[in-house]
């Protein structure tokens, strides 16, 4: 266990008025900070103690509940103390000042998660699931995040670790021992293996890709000339008149940004301009910023008027979904790489919606499913990479550098979850946490 001198303290319930409000104390003399605080002379573990709180002059701030967490059985693998009291700002405030004034420092953004992490309560992956939890934006998102946190995603990584390091120790194998008759390097079960990992790999990232769309939500750009029914479709997808509806082409003039949910992933809709070509500088400014927005999007819903198409074949893009809107208007149409709808009387706006999620998903979202982060895609790629160098030098019967490869491909797996991590990757992690986690 990592030993910390000092004790920290922070609020940890949001700014505002509430029934409950709790300041949160970790460290070595949280203990004797709680007796002062509370007048109680003895503390059971993991039992509401009902006391009332004074400062250092013995004027009573509130009262309320003290629950005291013995180490190494705590969140933060420490001595932890939670004084719950009314949730109003002054009070707890006071309440902080009190725990300050007795020699209490007050916590860094993400600090108890941090000990947490040092006194290897947690894994790194499994931190970053706490700060996924409190900013989840759908219910899908905050079960997934529950799957990290109890880690499911560290497991997988860990799997993947076991099999790197079991074909690492193949080929030390092999340079160590280069008098035995049998060139172990050249074996097919050492080539199958790499095989194996490298699928392994492969599907990783896979859902790892689905696991940050959960965690951090994806952007839309609806795009297409002007009265093609992009406003419409925009507001089929939010189900709420978000944007202005009319037949006169060209009422939107500026984006316009929704956030909505799609099968629990969060989602920011932008409407946009019409792009055509105009001399009219204001719309020439919105169709800029629609082209702006169609590059920055993570996917594009490309609307074609239904009534003006002639059978030309539509452009097709990775992150683009054609779709040809009015559909009421041109009776049955089948296309290619487009999907039919009638924004106008809501046929066809729930293919969009699985069109999306295939999109970003791949197919991949499901009950299984775990949060992540873009920092874990890196680092799949960066170990990827070095496994690839070391197929190659395997094939070239370079023993020594295929080792090489492999042994920098699990410092970068390492990494994930902070078996292996620098100062700085961790001070990055923890200071976008909430104070008081």
């Amino acid at each position: 266990m990592t030993a910390h001198q000092d004790t920290i303290a922070a609020i940890a319930t949001p700014a505002g008025s509430g029934g409950v409000g709790i300041v949160r104390i970790s460290g070595p003399a949280a203990t004797t900070m709680a007796t002062q605080i509370s007048g109680l002379r003895t503390l059971k573990p993991r039992f509401a103690h009902h006391a009332t709180f004074s400062n250092a002059k013995g004027q009573v701030i509130d009262s309320g509940l003290l629950l005291f967490f013995q180490g190494p059985a705590s969140f933060t693998g420490e001595d932890v103390i939670e004084l719950q009291g009314h949730g109003g700002q002054v009070v707890m405030n006071m309440l902080l000042q009190a725990v300050i004034q007795l020699g209490a420092r007050l916590a860094r953004p993400g600090e108890f998660s941090e000990r947490a992490f040092l006194n290897d309560k947690i894994d790194l992956v499994q931190a970053e699931a706490i700060a996924d939890v409190i900013a989840s934006g759908s219910e899908q998102a905050v079960l997934a995040s529950q799957r990290s946190l109890q880690g499911a995603f560290s497991r997988h990584i860990d799997e993947l670790l076991e099999k790197l390091i079991e074909t690492r120790v193949w080929v030390e194998s092999a340079i160590d021992f280069p008098e035995e008759e049998i060139d172990f390097l050249s074996d097919v079960g050492l080539q199958r293996q790499l095989a194996a990992l490298n699928q392994m790999l492969l599907d990783t990232l896979r859902k790892t890709q689905t696991g940050v769309v959960l965690s951090q939500g994806i952007s839309i750009a609806i795009i297409g000339r002007p009265n093609a029914g992009k406003s419409s479709l925009l507001n089929r997808l939010t189900e709420a008149d978000s944007a202005i509806i009319s037949e006169v082409a060209g009422t939107t003039r500026d984006v316009v940004k929704e956030d909505v949910v799609i099968a629990g992933i969060p989602v920011r809709l932008i409407d946009t301009a019409g792009i055509h070509e105009t001399d009219n500088p204001i719309e020439q400014q919105g169709i800029e910023r629609a082209l702006l927005a169609k590059a920055q999007a993570d996917v594009v819903l490309q609307v074609w008027d239904g009534s003006e198409y002639q059978g030309q074949p539509l452009p097709v893009a990775a992150n683009q979904i054609n779709i040809i809107n009015k559909s009421d208007l041109v009776g049955e149409l089948t296309v290619a790489d487009a999907l039919v709808v009638s924004a106008k009387h809501n046929t066809g706006i729930d293919a969009i919606r699985q069109a999306i999620v295939d999109r970003v998903t791949a197919g991949d979202l499901n009950e299984n499913s775990f949060t992540a982060r873009q920092r874990h895609i890196e680092q799949l790629h960066t170990t990827q990479q070095h496994l690839a160098a070391a197929e190659r030098q395997l094939h070239d019967n370079q023993g020594e550098l295929s080792a090489e490869e492999l042994r920098l491909g699990q410092q970068a797996l390492s990494e994930i979850t902070g078996a292996f991590s620098s100062d700085d990757l961790l001070g990055e992690i923890f200071s976008r946490f909430c104070i008081g986690k």
